[in-house]
């Protein structure tokens, strides 16, 4: 069963599944109506209403020639989806209701955005996406001594990168009063905070949190006491960080010799693609994302990198608004 820490209210018997026959869910975006959204490898997006019936938004195999891997995304006000394809033809893509998929930004500052990650629309109508490597093919930069991840804006002014130096840049987020953004660095094992300023820019780069042996974070969401919830890949963990840094471990559903044989494989600069999509544990299947939602946006949402569905389960705080709330 998975492992709970007792002190943390998420609620006893509480998990449950949602949807079914889901292609990489990945990543979520959880509404305050019940409505789900979640990335569908070699398609588009997949929408989940709250009776549980569901639909496929795009039927898109490839682009530029290769697989189209959603991965992270982000919902317009028009209710297009902005989708950051991590497939090897890279790129942000507009997905329109359609179906109907057209390039949004496939290059900035003459950088081909090949591992495009995670893509955030702000309450200003600003978008924020990060990069994960130049290198290619991506796992090349499943390594302790790459950092070459980086951050681009895209607002009135056009696109530009204002972070880089990142190793393996994932999800990143911005707080509710707007002036600092989040960045998960995976092989790093720690999230970066920078400051917001006008105009964008970023600066005043720390670490809001570091992580340790077993601990890949990929996806996280803020909650409405400013903190911060990590899913961590591989262990399949879930830890909560305050605004001060003190980390606690929520959940977890993992299997030692499957860490052993990631961390030795890092060590030794081995690591590679068969090592995030193989898992052994119980219930959970490489958690990669979180999504607060429901009314009361009190209910969790876990995306996956290996799972067929999504998994939920009720917590005591809620999350914080997101822009598309």
């Amino acid at each position: 069963m998975i492992q709970l820490d007792a002190a943390w209210p998420i609620e006893p018997g509480s998990f449950r599944s949602l949807g079914r026959g889901l292609a990489r869910p990945e990543c979520v975006i959880a509404c305050g109506n019940g409505e789900l959204f979640v990335s569908c490898r070699g398609a588009g997006i997949t929408r989940i209403l709250p009776d549980g019936s569901q639909s496929v938004i795009g039927r898109h195999a490839q682009v530029l020639g290769h697989e189209f891997v959603p991965n992270g995304f982000c919902l317009l006000e028009n209710g297009d989806f902005l989708i950051a394809n991590i497939g090897e033809g890279g790129g942000v893509w507009r997905l329109a209701r359609d179906g109907s998929l057209v390039p949004f930004l496939l290059e900035v500052d003459g950088v081909a955005l090949s591992a495009a990650n995670f893509v955030l629309r702000d309450a200003a109508g600003r978008i924020w996406i990060t990069v994960s490597t130049k290198l290619l093919p991506r796992f090349l930069s499943y390594r302790s001594n790459v950092a070459d991840g980086f951050v681009v804006l895209v607002d009135e002014k056009g696109a530009r990168i204002v972070a880089d130096g990142l190793a393996f840049a994932n999800e990143l987020r911005i707080n509710a009063a707007g002036n600092a953004l989040y960045v998960s660095e995976t092989f790093g094992r720690r999230i970066a905070r920078f400051e917001i300023s006008s105009g964008g820019l970023l600066s005043k780069r720390a670490v809001a949190a570091e992580f340790g042996r077993g601990a890949f974070p990929d996806g996280f969401a803020l909650d409405a006491e400013g903190c911060l919830w990590v899913t961590s890949i591989v262990s399949n963990r879930l830890y909560r960080v305050t605004p001060s840094g003190k980390t606690s471990l929520l959940l977890e559903d993992s299997d030692a010799s499957h860490i052993d044989t990631v961390e030795t494989a890092l060590a030794g600069e081995r690591m590679g693609r068969e090592h995030f999509y193989s898992m052994k544990s119980r219930e959970l299947k490489n958690i990669a994302s979180i999504a607060f939602g429901g009314d009361d946006f009190k209910t969790a949402y876990l995306g996956s990198l290996l799972d067929d569905r999504l998994v939920s389960f009720r917590t005591a705080v809620a999350g914080a608004p997101m822009a598309h709330r």
